[in-house]
């Protein structure tokens, strides 16, 4: 299944789309709901805050003591993982004998991340991708440039304050200060004119909707119902997240929209057609035996 899963998500990547790429992340709380180890998602996380390390490391050198000898941040790195791996072990070596090989993968794996972190920036990644997440990290600071969509976000959701600027008074959405404020960037929209109140309320309506899909999904008698379910579910988290996320500078500016709120009849209609197909397998389940 992961198989399944991963195959389309690397084919995109390739294009390259790493945005769209990201929902196929949703997955993973599917595949975690039937039964796959939680230690898989840990695993994911701790790549995810390595690479993100790497990027940091990559930046700086150590000069080596008592020799002329300069080391990239990305070698000292793996030195203190090879050291953290080594302590580990002789921590839990009298627990555990077969320790030793869990802990020799995950070092394998955490090396594996940060020595690809080269690769996948510089082939995978285009140059707006790599500015974009060098923007996120605060590598990089270019308000003007490659922040500008995400800095004027910010500063239209800040100006709504508690209770906004009522409709259609926004001054950065109205004088288009903001760009893509109508699909990407509508969450901003919402926070400039209708403030802390509007945005918690969308919020809340979301998360809302996105808790009764999980409550109805356990209820369903057929498996097949149940993972549909769950996958709704998640594919509606991750693009809510990572939308509202990239308006207010907590994840990268890679164009997904904000269902149900976005502008474009392709997303609405592909979002209604995941709904409404779940509401037509809930409405049978009482004919499926369990």
């Amino acid at each position: 299944m992961f198989l399944m899963i991963a195959l389309p998500g690397i084919l995109i990547a390739l294009q390259p789309d790493p945005g769209s790429t990201l929902v196929y992340l949703a997955f993973i709380f599917v595949l975690y709901r039937e039964g796959m180890s939680g230690n898989i998602m840990i695993v994911g996380l701790v790549m995810v805050m390595l690479f993100i390390v790497t990027l940091f490391a990559k930046q700086t050198s150590v000069m080596m003591p008592f020799v002329d000898i300069e080391l990239n941040g990305k070698y000292v790195l793996i030195s203190f993982l090879a050291l953290i791996t080594g302590a580990l072990y002789l921590l839990l070596k009298n627990l555990n004998k077969n320790i030793w090989k869990i802990l020799l993968a995950g070092f394998v794996i955490m090396v594996g991340t940060v020595m690809s972190v080269d690769y996948v920036f510089d082939n995978i990644f285009k140059d707006r991708h790599r500015n974009r997440v060098n923007e996120l990290v605060g590598i990089i600071s270019d308000p003007r440039g490659t922040g500008y969509n995400q800095h004027q976000s910010k500063i239209a959701i800040g100006s709504g304050g508690f209770s906004g600027k009522g409709f259609l008074n926004g001054t950065q959405t109205k004088y288009n200060f903001v760009p893509e404020q109508s699909t990407d960037f509508i969450f901003c929209t919402v926070g400039e004119e209708w403030g802390f109140m509007g945005s918690s309320f969308v919020i809340i309506v979301f998360l809302t909707l996105i808790g009764r899909l999980i409550f109805v999904a356990e209820r369903q008698r057929s498996k097949y119902a149940r993972i549909y379910g769950y996958s709704v579910a998640s594919i509606l988290f991750v693009h809510f997240m990572i939308n509202i996320g990239m308006t207010i500078g907590l994840a990268p500016v890679i164009g997904i929209p904000l269902p149900f709120f976005s502008y474009g009849g392709t997303s609405l209609l592909s979002f209604s057609i995941l709904l409404f197909t779940f509401v037509k397998l809930d409405s049978d389940r009482k004919h499926v035996l369990s």
